[in-house]
């Protein structure tokens, strides 16, 4: 029982602490800006730590370049066409995180759960802006 009222308290001041600090204007950086202090040595990387953040980096890369495909993309295509893309791409997303979740669910509760997915999620990504490029190169 001491433990439950431990934990409550714990949770409670922790709780005040966020909306003390909230209320005096300090906003904790969102996950996609942390940087990491050292950059992990993606070409060797040494521990699982290590391939996580990699495979992570990986995936942002990827997702940087299929967004500058589509862009380039978009401006190429007539009104209905490109309501068409939207709607793929749309489905696309919806099928990429559904795809890398399963593939993610393999090593549940595992260390290497966020490689699996980060890494499946650059490669469907990569695979995703080979075929937007060549819509761009057909673009007429």
């Amino acid at each position: 029982m001491q433990k439950f009222f431990f934990a409550i308290g714990s949770t409670t001041t922790i709780f005040t602490l966020l909306l003390t600090i909230r209320s005096f204007g300090i906003v904790a950086p969102q996950l996609s800006t942390l940087q990491v202090a050292q950059q992990p040595n993606c070409k060797d990387p040494q521990t699982q730590v290590e391939i996580n953040n990699c495979a992570g980096i990986e995936y942002q890369n990827a997702d940087r370049k299929l967004n500058q495909a589509y862009q380039k993309l978009i401006p190429k295509l007539s009104a209905a066409r490109r309501q068409k893309l939207i709607l793929a791409q749309r489905a696309w997303i919806t099928f990429r995180d559904a795809n890398c979740e399963f593939e993610r669910s393999q090593f549940e509760g595992g260390t290497m759960a966020p490689a699996a997915q980060a890494g499946c999620m650059a490669q469907l990504t990569k695979t995703r802006t080979k075929q937007l490029e060549e819509y761009i190169e057909s673009a007429f």
